[in-house]
């Protein structure tokens, strides 16, 4: 079972995470950041993935570190429930239309991380959350998941749809890419016969 549980405890943030790639799409989410909570939520939904995740953080400095950390943590998480990564899709993408807004999500599970960011929004905040915020999480979950990442709002004039769309487009692209591939069941997916680097 591709399955995975870990604790994070630092001064700054306390947080624990169990993840199941091949769930439902459950989700039990719980950072103290209302919009969080909601965009983590739809990163299991449509990814299918289980995701329980519980954070106490420092919010009465700020939402940084709470958000930073979450992302550490499921990041770790999955690729601890990857393992060797044998028989995976690896590969794949998805347009995500919300309303007016399309972002286009791209992603390989290279064990490369890389992170392209290229969302514009035009507010500082959405709900109480800070927009800056997103860059942060999405960059900390590629980092410790090992994904190359592209995800780009190609347009979009409401700052909670195209953010929402991006969370969405994640989720999908990151199904179909964890998904075994019968024809290679055995197989790691690399001509190097790794995708640990």
């Amino acid at each position: 079972m591709r399955k995975a549980s870990l604790e994070r405890n630092t001064r700054e943030t306390q947080i624990s995470v169990a993840l199941n790639i091949d769930g439902t799409g459950q989700s039990d989410i719980e950072t103290g950041i209302g919009f969080l909570d909601h965009m983590l939520d739809q990163v299991a939904r449509h990814s299918l993935m289980d995701i329980t995740l519980k954070a106490k953080g420092d919010l009465h400095v700020d939402q940084h570190h709470t958000t930073e950390d979450a992302g550490i943590a499921l990041g770790q998480a999955l690729t601890e429930a990857l393992g060797d990564k044998r028989g995976i899709t690896r590969f794949a993408s998805a347009y995500l239309p919300m309303d007016e807004s399309l972002t286009r999500v791209a992603l390989d599970i290279s064990g490369r991380p890389y992170l392209v960011w290229k969302v514009n929004l035009t507010r500082p905040k959405i709900g109480d959350m800070d927009t800056e915020l997103f860059r942060e999480w999405f960059q900390a979950f590629a980092q410790n998941a090992g994904l190359t990442l592209h995800v780009e709002c190609l347009y979009g004039d409401n700052n909670h749809h195209m953010i929402e769309s991006c969370y969405k487009g994640l989720a999908r692209a990151l199904g179909q890419a964890l998904a075994i591939d019968p024809r290679q069941a055995d197989r790691v997916p690399s001509t190097k016969g790794t995708l640990s680097e």
